[in-house]
């Protein structure tokens, strides 16, 4: 048999990520729940709590969704076109999707495509809470074991190497790019390069470079508010204000592509958890401990270079893969 994963695998997307954005359009109420998201991302993060406790904190918007289960139905209708097509051409009957999204997201577009075997994370569509545990790494093995007893991989395929677990089990394992195939050992080889030459490349120094004068922008008018508003609105105002001209620097000299009101707004997203980090930073070494504010300042600000970094280059600045065929 073949194992698939589900998400930019032989979708071409995040599904539930997808769904996400679908939602707050189609029931905007969902934006406000985006605070509170974030503070369990940061505590993600930190290693505060599981990616399971997080994304069970996540799927709060469920709650705002009236009757999930048409909205599910409907968004499939408009995104069954994201399912890739070397995928839809190389089926067979006994493919098994094992996922970490949502079973109930999932299994109406499998039955669309005639997939009878789903494995995926057991939440509950209207509270988001989950029974068990998230379908994500070793985990995929656990529940395929539970699953089939009695099984045998013959090929596995994958965007991510959280599922080495499943890889390693599998004759042959492959790394999907957009709609190319790449062997999993040779792709891990090369992972561990890119990661080296990521935070050596040029947009990264680039990125250093602004992130300094993001720093003096920040401090400078965070300070300048400050004269004539309460500290913690002066970080944020300084922060807002020092943030958007970080992000025309940024377009056009770190990463070298065109102003994007999509892309601006990426951008912000992307600086959301460094926010909150700052913005604790702040709370905790200036109210609580009574730190210089103009120190206070420059420690918030140069806090979480690297995952900021991180973002912008996959999210907010992510090029797409050139479409090749699947081989």
């Amino acid at each position: 048999m073949n194992v698939y994963d589900f998400d930019e695998t032989i979708y071409d997307g995040d599904s539930t990520r997808d769904f996400y954005f679908y939602c707050l359009k189609k029931f905007p109420s969902v934006i406000k729940f985006l605070p509170y998201q974030a503070f369990y991302f940061v505590l993600f993060v930190f290693g505060f709590i599981t990616k399971t406790q997080f994304k069970e904190k996540f799927y709060i918007f469920f709650t705002a969704v009236k009757n999930i289960d048409n909205a599910v139905n409907d968004f499939w209708q408009m995104h069954k076109s994201g399912i890739k097509k070397w995928y839809i051409e190389n089926q067979k009957e006994d493919d098994i999707i094992i996922s970490a999204s949502p079973t109930f997201l999932l299994a109406p577009i499998c039955k669309t495509l005639g997939i009878k075997h789903l494995i995926a994370s057991n939440a509950d569509r209207l509270t988001g809470k989950y029974n068990g545990e998230n379908c994500y790494g070793e985990e995929k093995v656990k529940r395929l074991k539970k699953y089939s007893s009695e099984f045998e991989i013959e090929n596995f395929y994958s965007d991510s190497l959280s599922d080495s677990p499943l890889a390693y089990l599998a004759k042959s394992a492959y790394i999907v790019d957009g709609d190319t195939l790449i062997d999993w050992h040779e792709y891990e080889k090369a992972h561990k390069k890119s990661i080296k030459k990521t935070f050596l490349s040029p947009e990264f120094i680039a990125f250093l470079i602004i992130g300094c004068i993001n720093v003096l922008t920040g401090v400078g008018f965070s300070s300048l508010f400050s004269l004539f508003l309460p500290t913690n609105l002066a970080f944020v105002l300084g922060y807002a204000v020092s943030l958007t001209i970080s992000y025309f620097l940024n377009t056009f000299l770190a990463f070298k592509e065109k102003l994007s009101f999509a892309k601006y707004i990426k951008f912000c997203i992307s600086y959301v958890p460094n926010f909150l980090i700052q913005n604790i930073f702040v709370l905790i070494l200036y109210n609580k401990l009574g730190l210089s504010k103009y120190l206070t300042f420059l420690l918030a600000a140069v806090i979480g270079v690297p995952v900021t970094f991180l973002f912008l280059k996959f999210f907010a600045f992510k090029k797409k893969s050139r479409k090749q065929s699947f081989i």
